[in-house]
């Protein structure tokens, strides 16, 4: 009696169940990738027809419709700003500080924090504004 099977292999190998595996992941990754939302604080940015998405780790200072200021989410005054943007720079002067401000702070409160920058050694800012 003969118990073995035979065994053949195959001589091509089909690429269809690998191909439909991969396409179902990106249409996921797809998908999920646009429920991604930005933690921070809520303000409602100035509006800019020329622009460019700037995506580093630099330090953020926000400024709230309330007057608020935080640096990189952590909430400050304007009297604890120096020293707590001098401990986010470092010793990297070069890094840019990004206003994040609301549409509707006064324009002094926006200089007041630049300044305030400036005092500690920043020398490279953005605003931060949205697209239309």
């Amino acid at each position: 009696m003969n118990f073995r099977g035979r065994h053949k292999h195959l001589a091509a190998f089909s690429y269809a169940s690998l191909t439909d595996v991969i396409l179902q992941l990106l249409i996921f990754f797809l998908l999920s990738s646009s429920f991604v939302v930005q933690p921070g604080i809520k303000v409602l940015l100035p509006k800019a027809e020329a622009g460019e998405a700037d995506n580093r780790q630099d330090v953020i200072i926000s400024l709230t419709e309330q007057g608020a200021v935080f640096v990189n989410n952590e909430q400050v005054t304007m009297e604890t700003l120096g020293p707590r943007l001098a401990m986010a720079l470092g010793s990297k002067l070069d890094q840019t500080v990004i206003i994040n401000a609301d549409r509707t702070v006064n324009l002094q409160n926006a200089v007041q924090v630049m300044d305030i920058a400036k005092g500690v050694g920043a020398t490279k800012f953005l605003i931060a504004t949205q697209p239309p």
